[in-house]
């Protein structure tokens, strides 16, 4: 009991945490009704902190597809965000067409996350103003990287004084707790879990928490959230979302001007529209033109020449209704309580050091590292940090187009029997767009059969 109390204390989830009996889901029509696809809805109460379950509850909404034949159980789809209307997107995600195949046997169950800017009617929110600012620049010293903090803590504390209990409770391990209340109300004694993006992270949080509980697992287009040494892992990172400028520099030969562009923008920022770029700005945006594929590999390259040329960065600055800018989500109640962020700016500085040499096309650009430069100054601890998977789970199956697919693999890596499914090509995810992908994750989530690593689709 002490070890209980002591963990509860310091807010960190644990499984071992008391966990309430979950009652049995009533489905009924959804808010906003079932859609062309047919979903429907029951509410869910659950703790408001897992560490306290016998304390305030809010309500979760859960969405359902059913089965449309001989049910054989369940998926539980979680389509990304981190603060994704899962129910919402499920209607508009072309549900009867991307999981027409998966349907025919299992039901597919989503939920609309806790405390997000759900629609009126779904899970309990945090009524903060949700929007996306611009990221912040790593600041220069210490006194920049005070005033960072400060704002930061502005902003958050504004939002927490709404529901202080709720926003210090939105971590993926929470949402991996409410997932396995999900299950239990279900009366199911195993998940399989279908995580894209974001919802790879939740995945993962569940695989750590309740191992017992995995039938089966796939990770879609998702990082890694598993590893024990998160500096070693910041710069494995960097590599591989530098193998999208790589693949540009093979095209074009481009490189040496490359680097020289930013080094001139980290130096003093460039013009760009009505903003300006320094350094990473012009990394991010590259990194953005580059993922696309050869498709926008003029493009990247005319605004290159013109900044090379005129010191004019305008080239780089995305059409509308993007943002000119790198952005963040704000305020960020999950990343900021699922990533470490820096305490120092010697941490940052060593960090961001580490991260140029692993890639000095890209350095921190396109990372984790620096969306958590918004989180700098956060008044509530990291709930759910990065930690190494448990022994005996069963094989878990991901999948990933280029770069994805390297990080992702040092989850994989660690489960034996893992398997993997690549697409040698851009884009985020796979299951929706390749129907060789959701052919083989579907048999997998249904049958258990688990395509062997590498395979390609």
């Amino acid at each position: 009991m002490l070890k209980l109390l002591s963990l509860a204390a310091s807010g960190v989830l644990t499984a071992n945490a008391l966990t309430p009996p979950a009652p049995t889901l009533d489905w009924g029509e959804c808010p906003g009704g079932p859609g062309t696809v047919g979903i429907e809805c029951a509410g869910l109460q659950v703790p408001v902190d897992w560490n306290r379950p016998a304390g305030r509850k809010i309500t979760l909404m859960v969405g359902r597809l059913p089965a449309t034949g001989p049910k054989q159980g369940s998926v539980q789809v979680n389509l990304g965000g981190p603060m994704g209307m899962n129910i919402d997107l499920l209607r508009s995600y072309g549900g009867a067409d991307a999981f027409a195949g998966l349907r025919r046997t299992m039901d597919i169950v989503t939920w609309d996350l806790r405390g997000g800017p759900n629609l009126a009617g779904m899970s309990t929110n945090l009524p903060c103003e949700w929007t996306g600012v611009r990221q912040p620049r790593v600041p220069r010293d210490q006194a920049a990287f005070d005033a960072l903090a400060a704002a930061n803590r502005a902003v958050a504390e504004k939002c927490q004084a709404k529901d202080p209990e709720l926003f210090a409770a939105m971590d993926s391990g929470s949402h991996a707790r409410d997932l396995d209340a999900i299950r239990r109300s279900l009366g199911e004694s195993t998940v399989n879990f279908y995580g894209a993006s974001y919802g790879g992270f939740i995945g993962q949080s569940y695989a750590r928490l309740f191992p017992q509980h995995v039938r089966s697992m796939v990770l879609d287009g998702t990082w890694n959230h598993s590893t024990d040494n998160w500096d070693r892992e910041l710069t494995q990172l960097a590599r591989d979302v530098q193998t999208f400028m790589t693949r540009f520099f093979d095209w074009c030969g481009c490189a040496a001007s490359w680097r020289q562009v930013v080094a001139r923008a980290q130096r003093h920022p460039l013009p760009a529209g009505s903003t300006t770029y320094d350094g990473n700005e012009i990394r991010w945006t590259g990194l953005r033109l580059a993922r696309l594929g050869e498709a926008s590999y003029p493009k990247l390259l005319a605004a290159l020449k013109k900044a090379a040329a005129t010191g004019d960065a305008s080239g780089f600055v995305p059409e509308p209704p993007n943002a000119p800018f790198p952005s963040a989500p704000s305020p960020g109640v999950v990343e900021c309580t699922d990533w470490p962020h820096p305490t120092s700016q010697r941490q940052l500085q060593q960090q961001v050091r580490r991260m140029e040499a692993a890639a000095p096309y890209t350095g921190a650009a396109g990372t984790i590292q620096l969306a958590m430069l918004s989180c700098i100054g956060w008044p509530v601890p990291v709930r759910n940090p990065p930690a190494a998977l448990p022994d005996g789970l069963p094989p878990l199956l991901m999948a990933g187009n280029w770069s994805e697919y390297d990080t992702a693999s040092r989850v994989v890596d660690k489960v034996p029997g893992s398997g993997s499914i690549y697409h040698d090509g851009p884009g985020h995810t796979l299951y929706q767009s390749n129907e060789c992908a959701r052919a083989k994750i579907d048999d997998y989530l249904a049958n258990l059969v688990v395509p062997r690593r590498g395979t390609r689709c």
